[in-house]
C-alpha cells in the first residue's frame, strides 16, 4: 500500500512540473480530443479469478488450427467470403442459393472440385437448380456441352440405367446443345456396366453415321464396345470391330488387346492373332501394346503346339520387353523364361524353317540366364538341329562348338552321349549327307580350314557326323578316309562313336569281316565298346543272313554287361524265321524271357512278306 501511495505522489509531482500545453491550443478537428496521458488503473472492488483461455488441443473453434484438428470444426469463425449464416442453411437451400449466384465458369470450376471429391448427388442437384435459375441479365441459364457432360457423369456415377442416360442425352436438344464424343462415351459406359452389347453397337454405328467430327467415336468408344463384345463371347463381331478400329488408326487399350490375345489363343486362331499384332506394330500409337507375362507364356505354348513360328516369335518379343521393364524397375524384378519353352520353340523353328525364331529364342534364353550358367544340353541340341533342318551347316557347327565349350569339363562318357551322331546329332548327320558327297566334302574342307586358323577348331563330334553321313550314302571310301583323318590330319583321338560309325559303314555294304576287324582294333586300342557297338555288329551279321554269328555277338554283349534291346532281338528272330533256323529261334525266345522282353507277334509283317505279288488281278 505504501508503494501505491508513492506511485500516486510521483504522478502528481510530474503534473506540477509539466503543465498541459494543449489546453491553450485549439486544433481544427471535427472529433473530440482524446487525452492520451497515462491514467492509473482503478482498483476493482470484487476480486474474482480470471479463467484461462481454452486449450488449443481440444479443437476449440476460437483457434483456426492446432495439431489435433488442422481443419476448423466450425467454419463460421473462419475468414471466408461466404456470407455469415449461409453454411448453417439446409443442403437443398444452400445449393439453391449457389445456383442463383454462380455463372457457368464458376459452376464448371466447382464441378471440377466436386468431381475430385465425388459429390455426385450435390452436382446433379446443383445443375438442375442452376438450369432453372436466371443469369445476371435475367435470362435462363444455358449450359454448354462440357457442363452438361458433368451432369451426365454425375448421373452415371449414381447408377443411372442406359435408357435414362439416353433420355438425358436427348434432353440436350432443349438447351440447344449438341452431344459430343464424351457425351456418348458416358452413355457407352452405362451400357458397358449393364452389358447391353447390341444397343452399344447401334450407338457406335450412329456415331459413325452422324458425320460430325465432334461426335465421331474415339479410342475409348471402340474400347468400350469391343470389350463388351469380348466379355459376352461375341468374338467374331469384336474382331470385325477391332479390324475397323485398326484400319482407322485408333489406339487400343492394353485391356482390349489382352482380351483379343486371350480369345484368339483359346480358339486356336493363331494366324488371325498374328495379323492383328502386325497391324498394331505398324501403328506408332499401338507399338507399346504388350499382354501380361502369363498371357505371353500361354501364347508361346499354343504357338509351338500349332507350329506357328511368327506367333511364337512375337510372344518371345513381348516377354523380352517384360524382362527389360523388370530390370529397369526399382527394386528390380528378374523375370526368366522357361527353358523347356525355348526348346519347344527351337523345335517349332526347325519344323517351320524359321531362322528368326531361332535367333529370338536363343536371345531371350541368354537374357534369362544372365550369364550365370550355361544352357541345358537339350537346348544346345535343339539349336543345332534347328540350323541343320534349315540347311545352315555353318551356324550349326558354330552352335556345336559353343556346346562343346560349355560342357568341356563334363565327364567323358556323358560328353560322348551328348555328342553322339547316332542320337542327338543325327539331324546334323542327315543335313551333311543331304546332297551326297558334295555336302560332305564341303563340310570336311571347312572343318579342315578351321583347324588351321588362328584359333583352331578341332572337333571329333563334327568329324563323326561326316563319317556317319558317308555311311548313310554307302560311301565307304570317304567314311574310311575321314575316320583316318581324325588322327592323321586333325591330331585327334577317335572315340567309340567314330568306331561305331565305321562299323556301320562296313556293315551297310555287307563287309562283315571288316566290321569285325574294326571291333577287334578298338578293343586292342583300349577303347571300351558300348551297347551300340554290339548292336551294329549284330546288324552286320544279319545282313549276311548269319543268325548264328549274330547270337554269338549277343552272348559277348551279355558278358560285357549289356542287355540286348527289343529291336535287336526282333530283328534276330525275324531272320531266324525266314532262314527256318528253329534252333536259334528258340535261343532268341529264351533270351527274351530272360530279360523279360515281350516280343509280340509279327502277323501283319508276315502277311506282307508271304504275299504273292506275281498274281495279276483280272
Amino acid at each position: 500500500m505504501s508503494s501505491h501511495l508513492f506511485f500516486r505522489s510521483r504522478i502528481s509531482l510530474l503534473r506540477t512540473l509539466k503543465p498541459n500545453h494543449h489546453a491553450a491550443t485549439r486544433t481544427i478537428s471535427g472529433t473530440p480530443f482524446l487525452s492520451q496521458d497515462p491514467q492509473l488503473a482503478t482498483e476493482s472492488t470484487d476480486h474474482e479469478s480470471t479463467t484461462l483461455p481454452p486449450n488449443p488441443a481440444t479443437g476449440s473453434p476460437l483457434y483456426q488450427e492446432n495439431w489435433r484438428s488442422p481443419i476448423p470444426n466450425s467454419p463460421s469463425f473462419s475468414q471466408s467470403l461466404v456470407p455469415m449464416g449461409f453454411l448453417n442453411q439446409a443442403p437443398a437451400a444452400r445449393i439453391r442459393a449457389l445456383s442463383e449466384t454462380l455463372d457457368m465458369i464458376s459452376l464448371l470450376n466447382m464441378f471440377a472440385d466436386w468431381t475430385a471429391s465425388q459429390r455426385w448427388s450435390d452436382m446433379k442437384q446443383l445443375f438442375e437448380f442452376w438450369v432453372r435459375s436466371l443469369d445476371k441479365n435475367g435470362k435462363p441459364n444455358k449450359p454448354d456441352v462440357n457442363l452438361y457432360n458433368h451432369y451426365l457423369r454425375a448421373n452415371l456415377m449414381m447408377g443411372a440405367s442406359p435408357s435414362d442416360m439416353l433420355d438425358l442425352v436427348a434432353m440436350m436438344d432443349d438447351f440447344s446443345v449438341a452431344p459430343n464424343t464424351a457425351s456418348y462415351n458416358l452413355v457407352l459406359k452405362a451400357m458397358h456396366q449393364a452389358k447391353e452389347t447390341e444397343v452399344a453397337e447401334k450407338l457406335l454405328n450412329r456415331m459413325l453415321i452422324s458425320g460430325k467430327d465432334e461426335s465421331r467415336p474415339d479410342d475409348e468408344s471402340y474400347d468400350l464396345v469391343i470389350g463388351m463384345m469380348f466379355s459376352n463371347g461375341e468374338n467374331d463381331k469384336a474382331m470385325q470391330l477391332l479390324d475397323i478400329a485398326l484400319k482407322s488408326g485408333y489406339m487400343l487399350s492394353t485391356t482390349v488387346f489382352s482380351e483379343c490375345v486371350r480369345s484368339c489363343v483359346a480358339k486356336g486362331r493363331t494366324d488371325t492373332l498374328v495379323s492383328i499384332i502386325e497391324r498394331c506394330k505398324s501403328l506408332d500409337r499401338n507399338k507399346s501394346l504388350c499382354p501380361s507375362w502369363i498371357l505371353c507364356t500361354y501364347m508361346a505354348e499354343v504357338a509351338t503346339q500349332e507350329d506357328n513360328g511368327k506367333l511364337a516369335f512375337y510372344a518371345f518379343e513381348f516377354m523380352y520387353n517384360w524382362i527389360n521393364r523388370g530390370e529397369m524397375a526399382r527394386p528390380s524384378v528378374l523375370l526368366s523364361v522357361d527353358e523347356g519353352l525355348v526348346v519347344s520353340a527351337l523345335a517349332t523353328a526347325a519344323r517351320t524353317c524359321n531362322p528368326t525364331l531361332i535367333d529370338g529364342s536363343w536371345m531371350i534364353l541368354k537374357r534369362s540366364l544372365r550369364g550365370k550358367k550355361a544352357a541345358n544340353p537339350a537346348t544346345y541340341v535343339a539349336k543345332i538341329n534347328a540350323y541343320a533342318s534349315l540347311g545352315n551347316l555353318q551356324k550349326a557347327f558354330v552352335a556345336l562348338h559353343e556346346f562343346e565349350n560349355a560342357y568341356k569339363d563334363a565327364e567323358k562318357e556323358v560328353k560322348e552321349e551328348m555328342l553322339s551322331p547316332f542320337t542327338s546329332l543325327y539331324p546334323l548327320v542327315v543335313a551333311c549327307s543331304k546332297k551326297g558327297f558334295e555336302t560332305l566334302d564341303e563340310v570336311y574342307f571347312q572343318l579342315e580350314t578351321l583347324s588351321k586358323g588362328d584359333t583352331p577348331y578341332k572337333s571329333v563330334a563334327a568329324l563323326n557326323c561326316i563319317v556317319l553321313g558317308c555311311a548313310n550314302t554307302w560311301d565307304l571310301d570317304r567314311a574310311y578316309q575321314t575316320f583316318d583323318a581324325i588322327s592323321a590330319s586333325f591330331g585327334l583321338t577317335p572315340n567309340i562313336d567314330s568306331y561305331n560309325a565305321l562299323i556301320y559303314a562296313f556293315g551297310k555294304v555287307k563287309k562283315t569281316p571288316e566290321a569285325t576287324r574294326v571291333y577287334s582294333h578298338l578293343v586292342g586300342e583300349g577303347v571300351k565298346p558300348d551297347a551300340r557297338t554290339f548292336s551294329l555288329l549284330v546288324d552286320a551279321h544279319l545282313v549276311n543272313r548269319d543268325p548264328k554269328s549274330a547270337l554269338t555277338v549277343i552272348d559277348d554283349m551279355i558278358k560285357a554287361g549289356f542287355e540286348p534291346s527289343k529291336e535287336t532281338l526282333k530283328k534276330l528272330r525275324r531272320r531266324c524265321i525266314r532262314e527256318l533256323d528253329n534252333e536259334n529261334d528258340e535261343k532268341v525266345e529264351s533270351l527274351a524271357k530272360k530279360f523279360q522282353i515281350r516280343m509280340g507277334s509279327e502277323n501283319r509283317r508276315n502277311m506282307l512278306f508271304n504275299m504273292d505279288y506275281s498274281r495279276v488281278r483280272a
